[in-house]
């Protein structure tokens, strides 16, 4: 059978009623051309189902227009949720999004870093601040921009953007701190090259030892981010001989895995269990009683990482390093000890 000719920036300009360098910019810088012109370019290629020679613009330009996020696990709702506002402002501007997960393996981020790089990947955004040095090296090496995201680095030795994690837990404990609880649990994710559970940690014993108080280690839970995993960690808590009167979780799915367990052992919350997140997320804010946590920017992240990311490729001003703020909401799940 006779293979059908392929359509080419030529046809799509004539059923426009353009010129091929228009059809061009829709294409490549879609943000330079007026919506109704880019409109019609674009139903144009539609109905002729016009794809780009990625090839060969790769090679004219030297650049794929692909922007490579390696993220820790595809599990974790809010890794989607940043990324999500990643590949929208990069489709925006015409770059594609490729997504890979490493699993917590510093060692497997760097391998397929290197693999992304071999395929002309432009550009890498990276969650957290515990890298491989090899992968620094690697990006430095082949000229690859990159941005780490969830958190600044304090040396600003590499762009970032993100939030403090340890204030998000320090806020969290000082309001229990306030409330009057002084025997304070934490249920977290393992610590190793997990630098946000690691600061997360570090931001509850902060809030302690500003009051003379310490974190009892048999009142700490480390558990793999799940509900499941969240509840069996706070049955252990709550067996304890003498269990914390509140909890702080390092993350939503861990605060509402902890409900699920008091409320299976008919522990009432927050009359003998007060318990705080992370992320205020809708898992969160839905469950009765709603529970107090702390607002962080998690969508913002992604669409900034996208802005740092194109501007740097095409050559313009950026800020390298941008902090937000967080915020705690309170809910009902957090009250004085009973």
């Amino acid at each position: 059978m006779e293979q059908k000719a392929r359509s080419g920036a030529k046809d799509v300009a004539l059923l426009a009623g353009v010129s091929t360098a228009t059809v061009s910019r829709v294409l490549n810088s879609p943000q330079l051309v007026d919506p109704a012109t880019r409109e019609r370019v674009l139903a144009a290629a539609a109905k002729l189902r016009y794809v780009p020679h990625g090839a060969a613009r790769m090679l004219r330009s030297h650049r794929s227009r692909m922007v490579g996020a390696i993220v820790p696990s595809f599990d974790y709702a809010l890794y989607a949720r940043t990324t999500s506002a990643l590949q929208q402002r990069l489709d925006e501007r015409g770059y594609a999004l490729v997504l890979a997960e490493h699993h917590y393996d510093l060692g497997t981020e760097t391998r397929i870093a290197s693999q992304l790089v071999e395929r002309g990947v432009d550009a890498f955004v990276l969650v957290g601040l515990d890298h491989e040095p090899g992968l620094f090296s690697l990006l430095e090496d082949y000229g690859r921009p990159y941005v780490l995201t969830w958190g600044v680095d304090p040396l600003h030795r590499h762009p970032s953007i993100g939030f403090d994690n340890r204030a998000a837990t320090y806020q969290a404990a000082r309001h229990l701190i306030g409330l009057g609880h002084r025997r304070i649990g934490l249920l977290s994710a393992p610590i190793l090259g997990n630098d946000r559970a690691r600061a997360r940690g570090e931001g509850l014993r902060a809030a302690l030892a500003e009051q003379g108080l310490a974190l009892d280690e048999e009142c700490i839970a480390y558990a793999p981010i799940s509900l499941a995993a969240a509840e069996a960690a706070m049955a252990r808590l709550l067996a304890l001989p003498q269990r914390p009167t509140a909890v702080v979780a390092t993350n939503d799915v861990f605060a509402v895995g902890a409900m699920m367990a008091c409320r299976k052992a008919g522990v009432r919350i927050p009359e003998q269990m007060s318990i705080t997140g992370v992320d205020n997320t809708d898992l969160g804010a839905t469950q009765t009683p709603g529970l107090t946590s702390v607002a962080t920017p998690v969508t913002e992240i992604g669409r900034e990482a996208a802005d740092q990311l194109i501007a740097r490729l095409e050559g313009q001003a950026c800020e390298a390093f941008q902090a937000y703020p967080v915020q705690l909401v309170q809910r009902g799940s957090t009250a004085p000890p009973g």
